[in-house]
């Protein structure tokens, strides 16, 4: 299991950033549906965002849930 985080952890997934009537930070990844997190500065949410993606894998492979490879890269 441990072969298979590394893998999809090194992987690119695309990443929307918004801020909210709250002035936080939403990070959620398109490609990975439920997998959001937050922040009160956009450093603090992309840092975050690595543990909510750690944590989304590690329940799909322990589930035996199929995971996505990323989309491509868009500029939205």
């Amino acid at each position: 299991m441990k072969n298979k985080l590394k893998y999809y952890m090194n992987l690119y997934y695309p990443m929307i950033i918004e801020r909210d009537y709250n002035n936080t930070f939403i990070v959620r990844f398109p490609d990975l549906p439920g997998c959001l997190t937050n922040g009160k500065t956009i450093e603090e949410a992309i840092k975050n965002s690595e543990d909510a993606k750690l944590c989304w894998f590690s329940a799909c492979l322990e589930d035996n849930i199929t995971i996505p490879e990323p989309s491509e890269k868009l500029a939205i």
